[in-house]
């Protein structure tokens, strides 16, 4: 049980831990255009996102793909970006529907790549076990524990400004969005790899 803790608690704080804080910005922007109702739909997101994380951790910890760090580093603020900008350009639009196979197989490869960016490490950790696929397991589980409260308190951020404060939908998606690639700008350009 004590290893379980272990792993379990080292997957919530990889997801909050406030210096690594380009998960928590992945999340806002992938959830910004959600409510409580659509709860079956942000948790399937939220699920791919950690299946694509976690199908990295495997492939990386059995020495199956081996990526330069510099470029990942790169390509998450890249998959934050794009998903901001996929809010703005979609926000109000009539048939997301026709979107969100788009937007889940996305959410998968994006969460492939955040894997990858936590790889090394894990890879590192778990470098003296007999079996890296408890370890991976009991990860992924702190992992998408942590993500489901990130989301939950996006939500509730929403309901409040959407029905106290009264920010319309697209409002609120269009300034969670564009703060968010306020925010990323600087790392895209503290990571730029040419």
């Amino acid at each position: 049980m004590d290893q379980f803790w272990i792993y379990f608690k080292l997957g919530l704080t990889h997801v909050l831990d406030w210096n690594a804080y380009d998960h928590v910005l992945f999340l806002t922007v992938l959830v910004a255009a959600y409510t409580f109702y659509q709860w079956k739909q942000v948790l399937w997101l939220v699920t791919l996102f950690t299946i694509g994380h976690t199908l990295s951790l495997i492939l990386a910890a059995y020495g199956i793909v081996k990526v330069d760090s510099g470029w990942v580093e790169f390509l998450i603020p890249i998959t934050i970006f794009i998903t901001a900008l996929y809010n703005i350009f979609t926000v109000g639009k009539s048939n997301k529907r026709n979107g969100m196979n788009l937007l889940f197989f996305s959410t998968l490869f994006f969460g492939v790549i955040h894997g990858l960016g936590f790889s090394s490490y894990f890879k590192l950790i778990t470098e003296g076990t007999n079996s890296k696929l408890l370890p991976l397991l009991e990860f992924a589980l702190g992992i998408e524990t942590a993500q489901i409260i990130v989301v939950f308190v996006v939500l509730l951020l929403a309901f409040i400004f959407q029905s106290i404060f009264r920010f319309s939908k697209r409002d609120w998606v269009l300034v969670i969005s564009s703060i968010v690639i306020g925010l990323i700008i600087p790392m895209l350009i503290e990571n730029y790899i040419w």
